[in-house]
């Protein structure tokens, strides 16, 4: 069968489907097969890129505080290497698994794609709960995995970087065992890291500035003034708390924000400071307060721009039509399915993906580890500069792919994102 006769089907049965239970890697697959076939490539060129080249499974021993051993499970993909090595992050989660983190590295190919990056995409993970380990144990943990991995890492090979419950303490960890075991300092095998240690200005709130940057490109195409602008967004973590922040200061109206116990609105506006200077260490604010709505209702209130920047299935063929947003940006990994993302086009809402609307934290960690290279560290002024330009015509080339090919946004930055590395796969004579 080929590809344009395969994808047809594979949609058909989604659109059969009772539920919308694909996984990730499933539901990734079915845009890179519609995407590989409006490109024009073949059969061939799929079954390349459907796949990681190279998955790694380890198991780390660590010595916990009581003196027992406990062995934990850990993976790294690697999506593509034809343009240069790859690039992705490290998450510590109790619910990582080998799926997640192969969609994961050919979603970090994507994005590398999509801002012109010089990388493939990886990913990694270790099934933890990092909530309930002691400092020192985390940092048994992350030195093991380093030790496991070091063979197929590297600043020329693949280089990590922080992800979901990890951070710049755990890279600085995680730089300093890779070190140890090549003899000599590689501040740039890994990004994410403490200033001091190497890392970059304007790092910490690059996903929540390259929304952002993507929010006021879509706004202008809309012909949506942020001033005044109403904005819900679903998630007060990193991401969304330092968007809720930055669209407040740009003048916007955010009358919506969520966390995992509920949401809270206001029509005329939430004062985004006060709730900043209230949350918890893991974003949670909700939960001090009465008047409390559900995510569900959140999502469906009346805005211009909404903004899931949660978790993954939040925008269902269930709610889809209930959507009252103009624009949808997409700051959580998944939060809109398939089905969602038709039916939202369908209705003119211009919907910004999720392998767009946060490729910020991958073009900073990208200009870290040029910085390493180079041993010369720019002001946070010019990081902010070069983060601009490169979401700004990042944006552009997806929107006019969009537009030549008549299709979706999410499609449309699949295209854009394979195109690079179909290319250099080509020339190197896999395909």
């Amino acid at each position: 069968m080929n590809i344009a006769v395969s994808v047809k089907s594979d949609i058909k049965k989604l659109e059969n489907k009772q539920n919308e239970s694909l996984n990730l890697l499933d539901s990734t697959q079915l845009i890179i097969k519609e995407a590989v076939r409006k490109l024009g490539y073949n059969d061939e060129m799929y079954e390349l890129l459907k796949e990681p080249i190279r998955t790694l499974t380890v198991r780390i021993p660590v010595q916990l505080d009581d003196g027992s051993i406990k062995v934990f499970t850990g993976y790294r993909s690697q999506h593509n290497d034809a343009v240069g090595p790859t690039k992705g992050g490290i998450r510590f989660h109790p619910d990582v698994n080998e799926g997640e983190v192969k969609a994961l590295s050919i979603w970090m190919s994507l994005k590398c794609g999509i801002t012109n990056l010089p990388y493939g995409g990886g990913k990694g993970g270790i099934i933890c709960d990092p909530r309930n380990m002691s400092f020192g144990e985390l940092e048994r943990l992350s030195r093991g995995y380093v030790r496991a991995i070091s063979q197929i890492v590297g600043p020329t090979k693949d280089i990590p970087a922080p992800d979901v419950y990890t951070n710049s303490q755990i890279m600085a960890w995680m730089m300093d065992e890779y070190s140890r075991l090549r003899e000599f300092d590689s501040p740039g095998f890994i990004t994410g890291k403490p200033i001091v240690l190497g890392g970059s200005q304007g790092r910490e709130t690059a996903t929540a500035r390259g929304v952002t940057i993507c929010i006021e490109e879509a706004a202008k195409k809309k012909g949506v003034n942020l001033q005044g602008a109403r904005i819900v967004v679903q998630g007060f973590g990193n991401a969304g708390s330092f968007l809720a922040k930055f669209m407040h200061d740009a003048g916007a109206k955010v009358i919506g924000i969520s966390d995992a116990f509920g949401a809270l609105y206001n029509p005329e506006g939430l004062d985004i400071d006060y709730l900043l200077n209230r949350r918890d260490s893991f974003g949670t604010v909700t939960n001090l307060f009465s008047n409390v709505i559900t995510n569900q209702e959140l999502l469906e209130k009346e805005c211009e721009i909404l903004v899931p920047a949660a978790i993954s299935n939040q925008i269902t063929r269930e709610n889809a039509n209930e959507i009252k947003a103009k624009i949808i940006v997409e700051a959580a990994n998944g939060p809109t399915t398939l089905e969602a993302t038709h039916i939202l086009t369908k209705r003119n809402i211009l919907l910004v993906p999720d392998v767009l609307a946060s490729s910020g934290g991958v073009t900073v960690s990208y200009f870290e580890w040029v910085q390493n290279n180079q041993g010369y560290y720019w002001s946070e002024e010019e990081v902010a500069q070069k983060l601009c330009d490169k979401i700004v015509d990042s944006f552009e080339r997806v929107f006019s792919a969009a537009q030549q090919y008549q299709v979706d946004m999410r499609l449309a930055a699949y295209m854009v994102g394979i195109r690079k590395m179909a290319e250099a796969s080509h020339f190197r004579g896999w395909v």
